[in-house]
């Protein structure tokens, strides 16, 4: 076997490199409701609900306006196509999603899975 040979099946055999923003992972499937903070005067959040979206399964949403692709890596969640496109999340929990402003930073806009005790 040639130098060049074994460095090649040395490089194929090696792990491949981690992914940008982490590990790619998946949410588990559910409806997220979307809200603004309330205030002390009233509502603890002020639902909305253009911002709704439901995970299918590990790389499929919908909404109200069609079904499109996320991809989540790491704490970051980028849906890929379909209406919600372009829009990131900040994952906190399995349960609960921040959406990043154009800063990349957390906005007000909070996301929460709906389970049994929150319907």
């Amino acid at each position: 076997m040639t130098k060049h040979a074994a460095i090649l099946l040395l490089a194929l055999a090696a792990p491949a490199a981690a992914v940008p923003g982490g590990p790619i992972g998946q949410i588990p499937p559910g409806n997220f409701l979307c809200e603004m903070p309330g205030d002390a005067t009233g509502a603890v959040g002020l639902r909305v609900q253009a911002e709704d979206f439901a995970v299918v399964n590990a790389n499929t949403y919908r909404t109200a306006s069609g079904r499109g692709s996320y991809l989540l890596t790491g704490d970051r969640l980028t849906f890929t196509s379909g209406p919600k496109n372009g829009q990131k999340f900040h994952l906190i929990s399995g349960n609960f999603l921040r959406k990043l402003g154009s800063d990349g930073q957390d906005s007000q806009l909070r996301c929460v899975r709906r389970v049994v005790n929150n319907s």
